[in-house]
């Protein structure tokens, strides 16, 4: 600049060399570079032993969209009689690659979210529990960055609703839009680029009101704001090495962890929005659509039929359902190591039944589900039911009298209607509430003698409830025994 400033004061290149310091063929070359419109800062590269060959290799790296390695366009021009070193070559094709991107570097434009519009989902590989792979469901709400993590075993189609239908009912509202890829369970042909939709994922979407849309292919970049909550979610929740994680026991902790992992980063300050996206989420309540009470049907399972015997089968497997349901349709679904069994009752549609997951062969049968047959697979009791006038008289007397009987019946007691009639003529003197209660206490002990009877109400009218009852056993028997003769002739 000082050369250039003294030619303009002097209008002579050999004044302004003496007063720069210059030679005047420096000046004079300065200052034409600069009235030819050049920068004269800027030094002229040399001739280098590869120019020759820089079509090549502008062609190589247009053909290999920029992916083309220095090595292998080095053997090419080798092969082609370049004789330079690798060097070389590499910082020809460093230069060539820089200027291939910025003539075809992708340009964004600013997506601004705006609330209740956006809902972006996807799925990433999850830990093993027990050896067995698990699957990540993440969503992301787009506005107020608010965050869902789902553990599930697989990514069909029952699977992807139903964790679509939790996410929905933790937001407390549905979007406009839900952005997806292109997975079978959502896009099932594509037809001169147009993506043809899953019928069962478009019902799904009309029935909580919104609409599903797929990114695309092989694109991740738009949807980036659940592909990052993939990457973090895999990165705090997937032991590795890294993170030092211990492995997850049971599906159930694994849930557990997921469960804590929303709630950690959702109540913590975004470092885009500054605000906690559980904040946001309150606001951006007031622009999503109301949410159906009902699931949809796809996000209940597999629909089974009850069977007579109240049970349905999944997966070869029989498993019990309470009464009521006989010959209706329920819906299965696994959650985590468990079979939830959901069915329309007077309320809607509400779970009935839930079952720990079994094999062929061992079916899940819950007493409760069978009121009416007490005591599950063990031997029933028999239920006394008259039908002469002498059996209608006995059984009249009361709960004692009926324990009596079936007592008495498993004791191989005899001349038991002799006794039932001896019986109802004992309360035709001393009353039918002493005699029913005679006759518990005898069956409780064990007497069916023909005296026992008698024997009781005399021991109630002096003496009152017994505290205890002695059954009659060989270790209660009143008979002598012979103990004594083991000490003769000692």
């Amino acid at each position: 600049m000082e050369i250039l400033e003294a030619f303009d004061l002097t209008r002579c290149a050999h004044s302004a060399a003496r007063l720069a310091g210059v030679d005047e063929k420096t000046v004079a070359r300065y200052v034409a570079i600069r009235d030819a419109g050049g920068d004269p800062l800027v030094r002229t590269r040399r001739p280098r032993s590869i120019d020759p060959f820089l079509s090549k290799i502008e062609e190589l790296v247009d053909r290999s969209q920029g992916k083309v390695r220095a090595d292998v366009v080095h053997q090419r021009l080798v092969a082609m009689g370049f004789g330079g070193t690798e060097r070389t070559t590499r910082r020809a094709v460093a230069e060539v690659k820089t200027a291939w991107r910025a003539g075809n570097r992708r340009s964004y434009r600013p997506w601004v979210a705006e609330p209740g519009l956006w809902l972006q989902v996807d799925w990433g590989e999850g830990p093993r529990v027990g050896g067995r792979r698990t699957q990540l469901f993440c969503a992301w709400l787009a506005w107020s960055r608010f965050r869902v993590v789902i553990p599930a075993w697989d990514q069909t189609l029952g699977t992807l609703v139903s964790c679509l239908d939790a996410t929905l009912r933790r937001l407390g509202g549905v979007p406009t839009y839900l952005l997806t890829d292109n997975p079978k369970t959502v896009t099932i042909d594509r037809v001169a680029g147009v993506p043809i939709r899953h019928p069962d994922i478009v019902a799904a979407g009309r029935h909580y009101g919104c609409k599903v849309e797929t990114c695309q292919p092989f694109d991740p970049e738009s949807k980036g704001g659940v592909e990052h909550t993939v990457k973090v979610a895999k990165a705090d929740l997937v032991p590795t090495s890294a993170n030092l994680l211990p492995a997850y026991a049971t599906f159930t902790e694994l849930a557990d962890a997921c469960f804590q992992w929303c709630e950690r980063v959702n109540t913590r300050a975004h470092r885009e929005i500054k605000a906690a996206p559980v904040d946001r989420l309150a606001v951006e309540r007031r622009h999503l659509h109301r949410l159906p009470a009902e699931p949809h049907a796809v996000a209940l399972g597999e629909e089974r039929l009850v069977d007579d015997d109240q049970t349905i089968r999944f997966g070869s497997v029989r498993y019990s359902t309470p009464p009521g349901h006989v010959g209706s349709k329920v819906w299965c679904r696994v959650v985590g190591d468990e079979l939830a069994i959901v069915a329309r009752t007077s309320a809607g549609l509400a779970e009935i039944a839930r079952h720990e997951l079994s094999t062929p062969g061992n079916p899940r049968i819950v007493d409760e589900h069978y009121p009416h047959h007490p005591g599950g697979n063990l031997p029933r009791q028999p239920r006394p039911r008259p039908r002469t006038p002498e059996e209608v008289a006995f059984l009249g007397l009361g709960e004692g009298a009926n324990r009596w009987l079936v007592e008495a019946a498993a004791a191989g007691a005899t001349r038991v209607r002799s006794k039932m009639a001896r019986a109802v003529e004992l309360a035709s003197l001393v009353g039918l509430a002493r005699v029913d209660e005679a006759l518990g206490l005898a069956a409780i002990a064990g007497r069916f003698g023909d005296q026992d009877l008698a024997s009781i109400l005399d021991h109630l009218a002096t003496s009152g409830i017994p505290d205890d009852v002695v059954i009659a056993d060989e270790n209660h028997s009143a008979q002598p025994g012979t103990s004594s003769w083991g000490r003769f002739g000692a």
